[in-house]
């Protein structure tokens, strides 16, 4: 036998599904013995419908249920303030590793957290260490006052010290996303436990194995640190034993959060994958962009991609908690005012191109009230219109959008907070009002074309 790994990630909307998350967890369970580590590389305490009724403690009963041995920070695991995740991470059985993320002059709670650690684990030692992307404040504004150092250097520093302390194994658990590639190039680890990014991932650099299991209890991995090198196994959790007891504590959650007022009805269903939310025009991103618009009367709504979770399709009765799940962020809807010269950026920026993060085939905006022509192959505007005319670069448009991009450089850099002149609803409250006086029954109807020639 040799030392195991069994890795989770993002678990973010699991928790709103009862099933999955007691198969998530069923099948750690399954998988787990005293040769093995549960290991979570972050999100894994939000976003999600429980998440934002109970700020992040739901998760405390997944921990508890798997019996996680060691977890860092995702960007999302600090959505409701430092305070709320100090208090967290003490009442969690595992031990926090975060090797990157610092308050004031020292490390983001010492007195629960270290930047790494070493467990004895079937006859090996094995160090591990945590780092999470320095991109947070600018992504996360709850945490605008933490610091983030940069992530290869105290991945150095740790790798460093756990060869010195004679480990056998050095895993980095990290919430890097494409950083994830960087880190196992330039550092001595044997396997990068991976987040952030969610595509599922499972690839060898130079001779590092990196993996991501993707978002929502899409995958476990099982890692197996043999004498010839580390090797893994992909399981899905959905073909797994539940835990029954993990998933009615979550069912009675649901119900306390008393977020089950139907509020429209879906004959035929929305889909919410990652294609639905980053490749271009789809049914949810345009139900939430007309919300945004009706609700606010702007020319446009305008939703970043990455604000909508991926999730199961609406269909049938829709409820609060649905609408919860499509955008589960405490965070209102704004109104910007912008020139038709920056309008027209905004819908640039919207390009995978032009984005600081994510694949080049991304399209990062759903919008309401105006149409967009796009050439893929060279990466410009050819066309964009508001309300069937043409945007007029000296005239002045309202954009109604998330207050999120405004605290943001990474996405619609063009919309700073100089820009916001009024705030709204919460969004799905937004969405829900919309639901109710509107109904749910969006179309495909041409906002974003693409021209490849």
């Amino acid at each position: 036998m040799s030392p195991r790994l069994l890795h989770y990630s993002d678990i973010e909307n699991a928790y709103d599904d009862p099933d999955r998350i007691g198969r998530l967890a069923g099948t750690l369970t399954a998988l787990s013995d005293d040769d093995a580590l549960v290991v979570g590389s972050g999100d894994n305490t939000s976003p999600g419908v429980l998440s934002l009724v109970n700020e992040g403690r739901q998760a405390l009963d997944f921990f508890r249920a798997v019996d996680t041995d060691v977890e860092t920070f995702g960007n999302h695991d600090f959505d409701y303030g430092p305070e709320a995740t100090h208090d967290l991470v003490a009442d969690s059985p595992q031990t926090w590793v975060s090797a990157n993320v610092r308050d004031g002059d020292g490390r983001f709670a010492p007195d629960v957290t270290e930047p790494w650690t070493i467990r004895d684990v079937d006859g090996a030692r094995v160090g591990l260490f945590g780092v999470t992307d320095p991109k947070t404040p600018s992504i996360n504004p709850n945490a605008t006052d933490l610091h983030f150092g940069e992530p290869i250097a105290a991945a150095e520093d740790a790798v460093a010290a756990l060869r010195d302390a004679g480990v056998d194994y050095v895993v980095a658990v990290s919430h890097l996303g494409r950083g994830d590639e960087e880190l196992a190039v330039s550092v001595d680890v044997d396997v990068v436990l991976g987040g952030h990014v969610h595509s599922v991932v499972e690839e060898w650099i130079d001779d590092t194995l990196l993996l991501r299991p993707g978002v929502n209890a899409a995958a476990v991995y099982e890692v197996e640190l043999g004498p010839d090198g580390p090797s893994a196994t992909r399981h899905d959790p959905m073909d797994g034993h539940r835990n029954e007891a993990l998933a009615d504590t979550l069912r009675d959650r649901m119900a306390a959060a008393d977020l089950d007022e139907v509020v429209g009805r879906v004959d035929e269903p929305i889909e919410r994958t990652n294609s639905a939310a980053f490749r271009g025009e789809s049914r949810i991103g345009n139900f939430v962009a007309d919300a945004y618009r009706w609700a606010t009367e702007a020319d446009v709504g305008l939703q970043n991609s990455g604000g909508i979770r991926e999730g199961d399709a609406l269909e049938g009765d829709v409820t609060i908690a649905d609408l919860v799940s499509v955008v589960p962020f405490q965070e209102p809807v704004a109104i910007a005012e912008v020139s038709g010269a920056e309008l027209r950026d905004v819908f640039r920026e919207a390009s995978g191109a032009n984005l600081a993060f994510g694949e080049l085939d991304w399209w990062h905006a759903h919008i309401s009230g105006a149409s967009v022509t796009w050439d893929r192959s060279e990466h410009e505007l050819v066309d964009a219109t508001v309300d069937g005319e043409q945007v007029d670069p000296e005239a002045t448009y309202t954009v109604a959008t998330t207050d999120y991009l405004f605290h943001t450089d990474h996405e619609f850099p063009t919309l700073d907070e100089g820009h916001r002149v009024a705030l709204h609803d919460t969004q799905y409250e937004v969405l829900a009002a919309y639901a109710r006086s509107v109904g749910v029954d969006p179309s495909v109807d041409g906002r974003v074309v693409w021209r490849r020639d």
